[in-house]
C-alpha cells in the first residue's frame, strides 16, 4: 500500500490588484509576506518583554501588573490571528477577516505605547544597577519595538482602500477603538471601590463609563461581524447618535468627579498630601488620591474622543443625507 504525504496546504482568496499582502492564505508562507513579518515582529517582541519581566520578577503593584497584562494580551492577540492564518481557517471565523487584525493592532499599538511609557517611568527609574535594571530596560526596548511593529501594520493597512476593512479603517472606527481602551484603563483604576461608593454621584459616574463603553463595543462588534448590512437604520445615524448619547453623559462625568473627589465642600480631597494613605505606598504603586486623579484625567480624554468622534460622524452623516 502506497503512502500518501501532504507536505502543504494552501488557501487562497481573490483580493483587488494591490492588495496581495493581505490574501488569505493558509499555508507558512503566510509569515514570509510583509504583514506576516510584522507580526512575527509583533510577537518576539512581546514575547521577550514579558518573558524578561517575569524572569527577574521585575514588576510590582498595580502599574506593574497592568504592564504585564499589556504584553501578555498583545501576544495573544497575536498569536490567536498568526494561527489562524497559518491554519486557513479565517473563512470560518465570525468576524470579518480584514478588519479584525487591523482593530487588534490598533490596541495593540495603544496597550505597547502606554506600557512603553509607563514601565520605565513608574518602575525602571527607581531600580538600581544591576541584573533585574538591565532585564527591565531590555523590556522596555521590545516594548517600544512592538509598538513601532503595530503601528507599522496600522500604516501599511491605512494606506489601502478602506473599503476592505470597513467601518473600523475610519477615522470614526479608530476613535471607537480609543474610547474603548481608554474605558478599559479608566475601570482599572476604579479597582478599588472605596474611591467611588460613599457617594450616589460617583457611583452615576461609574454607571456612565460603563454604559459608554458598552455602546462602544456594540458599535465595534457590529461593525466586525459585518451586521451593519441587515440593520435597517443606517449605521452611521446608529453611530453619531450614540457617540451624541456618550458626549452627554460623559458631560456630567466631567463636572460630578471632580467635584466629588477634589472639592472639600463635597468630602473631597485637593490635594495628595492630606491622603494618608499615599505616605505609605512605595514608588511603584498607586494610592487612591492617584487613581482619583487618573479617572479624572482619563474622562476628559475620552469626552474629547466622543466629541471629534460625534463631530466626525455628523460631517459624514450630513455627505450621505
Amino acid at each position: 500500500m502506497a503512502t500518501v504525504t501532504v507536505t502543504q496546504t494552501t488557501i487562497k482568496t481573490k483580493v483587488s490588484p494591490g492588495l496581495e499582502s493581505l490574501t488569505i492564505v493558509g499555508s507558512p508562507r503566510a509569515l514570509l509576506r510583509p504583514l506576516g513579518l510584522l507580526r512575527l515582529l509583533q510577537l518576539s517582541s512581546t514575547c521577550l518583554a514579558f518573558s524578561l519581566v517575569a524572569y527577574r520578577h521585575a514588576w510590582m503593584g498595580s502599574t506593574g501588573n497592568w504592564c504585564m497584562f499589556s504584553w501578555c494580551f498583545c501576544f495573544s492577540m497575536t498569536l490567536t490571528i498568526l494561527s489562524l492564518e497559518l491554519s486557513g481557517f479565517q473563512n470560518r471565523y465570525p468576524l470579518s477577516w480584514l478588519a479584525f487584525p487591523n482593530t487588534c493592532a490598533t490596541y495593540g499599538l495603544l496597550f505597547s505605547l502606554t506600557t512603553s511609557i509607563i514601565y520605565p517611568i513608574t518602575y525602571v527609574r527607581f531600580l538600581t544597577q544591576g541584573h533585574t535594571r538591565k532585564h527591565a530596560v531590555a523590556a522596555t526596548i521590545f516594548s517600544c519595538i512592538s509598538c513601532v511593529a503595530y503601528a507599522t501594520e496600522i500604516a501599511k493597512t491605512q494606506a489601502m482602500p478602506n473599503e476592505m476593512f470597513g467601518y473600523m479603517a475610519t477615522v470614526s472606527g479608530r476613535l471607537k477603538v480609543f474610547e474603548s481602551f481608554v474605558a478599559c484603563v479608566i475601570f482599572v483604576f476604579l479597582s478599588h471601590p472605596q474611591i467611588h461608593r460613599h457617594e450616589p454621584a460617583l457611583e452615576w459616574c461609574v454607571a456612565v463609563y460603563a454604559i459608554c463603553f458598552t455602546l462602544t463595543m456594540v458599535i465595534i462588534l457590529l461593525s466586525l461581524g459585518n451586521y451593519t448590512k441587515i440593520i435597517t437604520i443606517p449605521f452611521i445615524n446608529i453611530s453619531t447618535g450614540m457617540a451624541f448619547l456618550s458626549v452627554l453623559l460623559y458631560t456630567t462625568t466631567i463636572v460630578l468627579w471632580p467635584l466629588y473627589q477634589f472639592n472639600e465642600l463635597f468630602q473631597g480631597q485637593p490635594y495628595r498630601i492630606k491622603d494618608v494613605v499615599c505616605h505609605y505606598k512605595g514608588p511603584h504603586s498607586v494610592c487612591n488620591w492617584d487613581r482619583r486623579l487618573a479617572v479624572a484625567i482619563l474622562t476628559a480624554i475620552n469626552l474629547l474622543a466622543y466629541m471629534a468622534d460625534f463631530i466626525y460622524s455628523g460631517y459624514e452623516m450630513f455627505l450621505k443625507v
